[in-house]
C-alpha cells in the first residue's frame, strides 16, 4: 500500500505530495491538468523504465520518493526513492541504501497493477490467467500444483540421471581405459574422507615435537618452580591480605590475585600434561610424512580439493561399471525415467482436473461483475490446451486462457485480440473484484477506466470501485463525478497558467470538493450544479 508520495520536477510538477487512503482515492482535475505526471511519478517508484524528457524544464532532475507498506513487510514501511538526471542517468534508494530499479520491479512494484487502458497490461498476458484462477481457487488447485511441480523435478532429475548413465555407456576404449587408470591410481592411496584434514592438523605438531617440548616445560617452569611467577603473585597476594586490616578496600585486588593464581596452577598443570603427550615415535612421523605425500600426489593429479579426488573416483567408477554390466545401468535409468514420467503425467491429469472443476466458477463470478458494469450479456470463460510434452512448464502442462463473448449469441474468442481497450479496462476491474484478498497486488492503480462510461455505466462502475477498496487501495483518475463521489479521499489536479504553467495537487474536501463535483458534472459551478453535487455527496 502506498502511504505517502512526493513528487519533485516531474512534467509540469514542481514539487507536489500524494497521501492515498487506504481505500477509494480519486484524481479529478481539468484534461491536460498533469494527472498523467503523476500516474508516471508512481510508475518510476514501482521499477518501470526511465525518460529522461519527463523531467521538469529547467530542472537538473526529477525525484520521486515514497512510503509503502506490504502485507508481511516491515511494519515501518519501505521508503523508495527514484532519481532521474535531465542527462538520462538514474539512481535508486530503498530504505537509505543503494538499489536497482529491479529491486523495485520485483519489490514494491509487485504488489502495485497499473491497470491504465494504454498500459502492457498483465490481463493481455497470456502466462498470467492461470495464475489468477489458481488464486482464485486456493487450496484445491495449491495443493494439485504443488505435487506437479514435486513431480516434474523428480522427472527433470531422472531424465539427467538416464543422460547420465547413455553417456557412460557410449564411453569409448580410450576413455576406459582412463577411467581403469584413475580408479587404480586412487584406490591404490585409498584417501579416507576427513584423513586430510587431520594430518594437516597433526603433522606439524609431530614434526616440531622437540621444539613444543621445550616451550611447554619451559613456561611451566617459568610458572611454578620456586621463586617462579606463582610463587611471586603468591607473596603479592599475603602482603595485600595483611594490609587489608587497616583498608578493606585492598581486599579486591587480593581476591584477584588468588584467583589469577588458580587459573596459573591451572596453565601448569596443562602444559606439564601438553608436554607428556608431545612423545612421537620416528617410524609414526615417517608414516605420516609419507601418507602426507601420497594425497598431496592426488590433489596434484586429480584436486585441488580431496572432494574433488573423491568425485573423481566416483565418476570414473561409473564409466567402468556401465563398460562393464551390458547395459544395465542405462536399463535401471530408464525404469526410473519411465516411472517419474507416469507419476508427472497422472500428477498434471489432478492439476487440470482442478483447474477444469474451479473455471467455470470462476467464470461465472467474473461475469456477473461484469454484467454490474452494464456490459450486457459478455461473458469472460476460461480455454484449456494441453501442451507438448516438451513445453510443460512449472505453471502446468496446460495453457489456460481467458476467452471473451461480447454477446450471448457470439463466439468466444482471446481476450487479447477482440475486447477494446474500455472492455478491457472494465473486465480488469471485474477481476480484481472477484480475486478479492487473493489477488498479490495490494494497490490499484486505473487511468481511463471510465473511458466512454456515462449515465448507468458510470454509477455501477463506482460502486464496483467501492467494493474493490474494501481488499485492495485503489487510485482512481477519473472525469465522473459518481466515481469521485465514491471516494474516501479526493485529490484536485489543476495547472497554473502563464508561459511556464505548474501543475499542482491537493486534498479537497468541504465546499471545495462540491464545486469540483458541480464542475464534473455540467462544466460549471452553477446554483444548479452545486445542488446536484451535494445531493450525489449527500450533504
Amino acid at each position: 500500500m502506498i502511504d505517502e508520495l512526493h513528487v519533485r520536477d516531474v512534467a509540469l510538477i514542481r514539487d507536489a505530495e500524494l497521501a492515498p487512503s487506504s481505500g477509494l482515492t480519486v484524481l479529478t482535475g481539468e484534461t491536460g491538468a498533469g494527472k498523467s505526471a503523476l500516474l508516471s511519478a508512481i510508475k518510476l517508484l514501482v521499477g518501470e523504465r526511465a525518460d529522461a524528457g519527463a523531467v521538469r524544464e529547467g530542472a537538473d532532475a526529477l525525484e520521486v520518493e515514497g512510503r509503502f507498506y506490504v502485507r508481511g513487510g516491515d511494519p515501518d514501511g519501505c521508503v523508495v526513492c527514484r532519481r532521474v538526471g535531465a542527462d538520462g542517468r538514474g539512481r535508486v534508494r530503498i530504505d537509505g541504501r543503494m538499489g536497482s530499479v529491479r529491486e523495485l520491479a520485483e519489490g514494491v512494484g509487485a504488489t502495485v497493477d497499473l491497470c491504465g487502458q494504454h498500459e502492457h497490461q498483465r490481463l493481455l498476458q497470456v502466462q498470467t490467467h492461470v495464475e489468477m484462477l489458481d488464486a482464485w481457487a486456493g487450496d484445491a488447485v495449491a495443493d494439485a500444483l504443488g505435487e506437479y511441480r514435486a513431480r516434474l523435478a523428480a522427472a527433470a532429475d531422472a531424465e539427467r540421471e538416464l543422460e547420465r548413465a547413455r553417456e557412460l555407456s557410449r564411453s569409448g576404449a580410450e576413455a576406459l581405459e582412463e577411467a581403469e587408470f584413475v580408479c587404480a591410481r586412487i584406490d591404490e592411496v585409498d584417501p579416507k574422507e576427513g584423513e586430510l584434514e587431520d594430518l594437516e592438523a597433526k603433522l606439524p605438531r609431530a614434526e616440531h615435537a622437540d621444539a613444543l617440548m621445550r616451550s611447554a616445560l619451559g613456561a611451566r617452569e617459568a610458572l611454578a618452580t620456586d621463586g617462579g611467577a606463582m610463587d611471586s603473585i603468591r607473596q603479592a597476594a599475603s602482603e595485600i591480605e595483611d594490609a587489608q586490616r587497616f583498608d578493606e578496600g585492598l581486599g579486591r585486588h587480593a581476591e584477584v590475585l588468588r584467583s589469577a593464581l588458580l587459573d596459573l596452577e591451572d596453565v601448569a598443570s596443562e602444559l606439564r600434561d601438553y608436554a607428556d603427550d608431545l612423545d612421537v615415535d620416528p617410524a609414526e612421523l615417517e608414516h605420516m610424512r609419507a601418507r602426507w605425500s601420497e594425497l598431496q600426489g592426488l590433489l596434484r593429479s586429480f584436486g585441488p580439493t580431496m572432494d574433488d579426488v573423491l568425485a573423481r573416483r566416483e565418476e570414473a567408477r561409473r564409466v567402468v561399471e556401465a563398460a562393464s554390466d551390458g547395459g544395465a545401468a542405462v536399463k535401471r535409468a530408464q525404469k526410473a525415467s519411465d516411472e517419474a514420467e507416469s507419476a508427472l503425467a497422472a500428477a498434471a491429469d489432478a492439476l487440470d482436473d482442478a483447474r477444469r472443476e474451479a473455471a467455470p466458477r470462476f467464470s461465472a463470478a467474473v461475469s456477473a461483475q461484469m454484467a454490474r458494469l452494464e456490459m450486457g450479456s459478455a461473458e469472460l470463460e476460461v480455454a484449456f490446451e494441453r501442451l507438448p510434452r516438451q513445453e510443460w512448464s512449472r505453471r502446468g502442462a496446460s495453457r489456460a486462457e481467458f476467452l471473451y463473448r461480447p454477446g450471448a449469441g457470439l463466439t468466444a474468442r482471446p481476450l487479447r485480440r477482440i475486447a477494446s481497450g474500455g472492455e478491457v479496462s472494465r473486465v480488469m476491474l471485474a477481476l480484481k473484484v472477484v480475486l478479492g484478498e487473493s489477488d498479490a497486488a495490494e494497490t490499484l492503480v486505473f487511468d481511463e477506466v471510465d473511458a466512454g462510461v456515462g449515465g448507468a455505466t458510470a454509477v455501477a462502475l463506482a460502486e464496483v470501485l467501492a467494493d474493490l477498496a474494501r481488499t485492495h487501495q485503489v487510485i482512481v483518475v477519473t472525469h465522473l463525478a459518481q466515481v469521485a463521489v465514491a471516494a474516501d479521499e479526493h485529490y484536485l489536479v489543476s495547472k497554473s497558467a502563464g508561459d511556464v504553467p505548474e501543475t499542482t495537487l491537493s486534498p479537497i474536501a468541504g465546499e471545495e470538493r462540491v464545486r469540483e463535483i458541480a464542475r464534473m458534472l455540467s462544466g460549471d459551478t452553477g446554483e444548479a450544479s452545486l445542488a446536484h453535487a451535494r445531493e450525489l455527496l449527500g450533504k
